[in-house]
């Protein structure tokens, strides 16, 4: 009878550890709907980098107001988005303050929480031109400090960051080296701050195939993402408190007493 019930304990057990079971049979307009990614919500604390180049490679001057350290052609700006470093020393950050500003050269306070990167670049464009310059510039918008925290029973917690500025669950996972053989693959909770401070929350299912389609698989910055241990885990886990041992071994130690005076008086 205990092998039987510890057979079916392993079974039900293994059967809560495969990802996304069944994910082969979805069909393709479930899968064509999780295909679009889109640009991260830019909150307090982010850091920009924000760089114009110039749309006259005759007249690169002409953006140099509009960048920290420099200016920059159209040339140097491809050379940034491709990550030359010697461009990218050039660059300098823009903080979103607590009140979800920046302070940018010439234009002064400029208000981005809340907006993505591309809506932030047609604004700073609109600012600029025709009001400053004569030729359309280029403004690119990257967000330096995108990071997710991942904590609980994972085999390597903590921060994990990307330049990509995209991460999807199972890409974080992976990064922070999978998901230990205790942890609960059922029951994932993602903790997501919003531009406005306020906090939602999400439990989401490694099992289930849907999960790809749930809004919080693709990650936002900041999210945190908690794996809870399964029950096997959590009953290892338990012990008697110190006072409670002591009591008990009290306990034990009078009622050791109480029977000898007892032998004794019946003598």
């Amino acid at each position: 009878m205990v092998a039987t019930a510890l057979i079916l304990t392993a079974c039900n057990t293994s059967k809560d550890i495969p990802y996304m079971i069944g994910i082969d049979q979805l069909p393709p307009e479930v899968l064509n709907a999780t295909k679009t990614i889109t640009d991260p919500i830019i909150m307090p604390g982010d850091q920009l980098q924000i760089t114009v180049s110039s749309g006259n490679p005759s007249a690169p001057e002409a953006v140099k107001p509009f960048n920290r350290g420099g200016y920059l052609s159209a040339e140097s700006g491809a050379n940034i988005a491709s990550g030359n470093s010697e461009a990218n020393s050039a660059m300098y950050y823009y903080l979103v303050d607590t009140k979800g500003d920046i302070e940018f050269p010439m234009l002064g306070k400029l208000h981005v929480a809340g907006m993505t990167k591309s809506a932030i670049a047609d604004m700073i464009t609109s600012q600029i031109f025709p009001r400053y310059l004569n030729d359309r510039p280029g403004v690119e918008v990257r967000l330096h400090n995108f990071k997710v925290y991942l904590l609980g029973e994972v085999n390597k917690p903590g921060m994990v960051t990307v330049t990509n500025e995209r991460l999807n669950l199972l890409e974080a996972i992976s990064m922070a080296g999978d998901l230990t053989i205790q942890g609960k693959r059922d029951n994932i909770l993602v903790i997501r701050t919003n531009a406005d401070g306020t906090r939602t929350t999400q439990r989401l299912s490694l099992n289930d195939k849907n999960v790809i389609a749930s809004p919080y698989f693709n990650l936002q910055q900041n999210d945190v993402i908690y794996v809870e241990p399964n029950a096997t885990k959590a009953r290892s886990s338990w012990s008697i408190p110190p006072a409670l041992t002591l009591t008990v071994s009290s306990l034990g130690t009078i009622m050791a007493i109480v029977t000898f005076v007892v032998t004794l008086t019946k003598k």
